[in-house]
């Protein structure tokens, strides 16, 4: 291939980089004007979490998690 060869083919794939482009741009464009719609049971699939400490109770006799129980060791 020639210098031309390689100057032509570099153009044409500039050209088909800028139409990608702005086709990606109009299809944005489209998406964020266009209404949200929710998606069904989203908002029933959520859950809340308190920011209250856990009751201390909860835990107790519990085996520290990786770690194995407080009162054995490992072999």
């Amino acid at each position: 291939m020639s210098v031309q060869d390689d100057l032509a083919a570099v153009r044409r794939r500039l050209q088909d980089l800028e139409h990608t482009v702005e086709e990606l741009e109009r299809r944005v464009g489209a998406e964020r004007s266009a209404p949200r719609v929710p998606k069904e049971g989203l908002a029933e699939s959520m859950v809340t979490i308190p920011d209250t400490p856990y009751d201390s109770q909860k835990w107790t006799d519990i085996d520290d998690e990786g770690l194995g129980a407080r009162d054995r060791h490992a072999p």
